[in-house]
């Protein structure tokens, strides 16, 4: 099993800026894709940013692109969202997952950390 802890999730003025991390403990694999979610109160959860064992593939969601930066360190276990210029619509409770099996889709998910950005 692996567990996933996200941090550093709170509140923050709109334009301003926080960095979430996720550190997965337990049985890891190096190789598994990693990606942050968000669900808003009242919505899906929808996809944000993804990133590859190696860090060469990234994909963000069209509204994040420009502001928000994923990357993970595959000797610490983390991966990380360091989000800038946050907008109030980007309130939602963040949430890590990873594909711990390639080819399964993601299997694994940290129990979240909150964002709220007030305007």
């Amino acid at each position: 099993q692996v567990q996933l802890v996200e941090s550093g999730g709170g509140l923050v003025e709109a334009g301003g800026s926080l960095r979430l991390s996720c550190t997965a403990s337990g049985r890891t694999f190096s190789r598994y894709l990693m990606g942050w979610f968000r669900q808003a109160p009242g919505k899906e959860r929808e996809f944000v940013a993804a990133i590859n064992w190696s860090g060469g593939t990234i994909r963000y969601r069209d509204s994040v692109k420009r502001r928000f930066t994923i990357s993970r360190d595959n000797v610490k276990n983390t991966v990380s969202l360091q989000m800038t210029s946050l907008k109030p619509d980007d309130t939602a409770v963040y949430y890590c997952a990873a594909e711990t099996d390639r080819g399964v889709g993601y299997d694994c998910w940290g129990q979240g950390t909150p964002v709220t950005v007030s305007s």
